[in-house]
């Protein structure tokens, strides 16, 4: 649920006075080689727990008991059917995915007591978690539901301009191109750090992430430092200018 590390963190910088004028954060934001992208932004992130309650009992007695789950199917059906947007400048359109079904039912002769239900909502700057939160909650509630959303992260979108400039230019001298400025994916510790000053993130090949034997190219570490050791001295000189 990212409550702590590096919220904590935020939290003593802003006590103790300690602003930063920019963050990069070394998230594997490339895809088919190093440098093809450079994230300035990225999407919101909320999932929600769908609980339907109904009475047991045996399925030649329906009379008898309270079947939750054509409420739950009428729910999710609902958000299935949902086109929350179709993007914008720089956000791809939001998506709605069920992600977990949960009946705990093991009797094929016995309507259940309950059903469950989970989806993720990865969202662009049209919306806020509140509101997309609000909605499928009002949606449960309808077909005899309830929801209960916990918000991850907000949109974010870091303006082109000259820290996109800095980054991108360090990057082309390394590796001969010209990265393409993205919010695709999905989410990281930038959505936090944004609340300190401009952010954007750039790092290694990410066809390996969150895979077993993840992995990188070793020649691409000792570029992917220079690249670091660009955009350092090359925001070093942007400070010292007070541009």
């Amino acid at each position: 649920p990212a409550l702590h590390g590096t919220r904590a963190l935020i939290d003593y910088m802003q006590a103790e006075g300690i602003q930063p004028d920019l963050c990069l954060v070394g998230e594997p934001t490339s895809v088919n080689r190093l440098g093809d992208m450079v994230k300035i932004g990225r999407r919101g992130s909320v999932n929600i727990f769908i609980d339907v309650d109904g009475t047991q009992g045996h399925v030649a007695y329906p009379h008898l008991a309270d079947n939750p789950l054509p409420k739950l199917v009428a729910i999710l059906a609902e958000l299935d059917s949902l086109t929350l947007d179709t993007g914008t400048k720089w956000f791809q359109p939001s998506n709605l995915e069920i992600t977990d079904i949960n009946v705990g039912n093991r009797a094929h002769n016995v309507i259940p007591a309950a059903g469950a239900a989970r989806v993720s909502i990865r969202f662009n700057d049209l919306h806020t978690g509140k509101s997309l939160s609000e909605r499928v909650m009002a949606i449960a509630e309808k077909h005899g539901g309830r929801a209960r959303p916990i918000i991850s992260g907000e949109p974010f979108l870091t303006e082109p301009g000259t820290f996109s400039k800095l980054v991108s230019t360090a990057v082309e001298a390394e590796t001969g191109i010209a990265p393409e400025l993205s919010t695709t994916g999905g989410t990281s510790d930038a959505r936090f750090l944004r609340s300190l000053c401009p952010v954007i993130e750039f790092g290694l090949c990410n066809a390996t992430m969150h895979k077993r034997d993840e992995a990188v190219a070793i020649p691409d570490l000792a570029v992917l430092a220079r690249i670091y050791t660009r955009i350092a001295k090359a925001a070093l000189a942007l400070a010292e200018t007070d541009i």
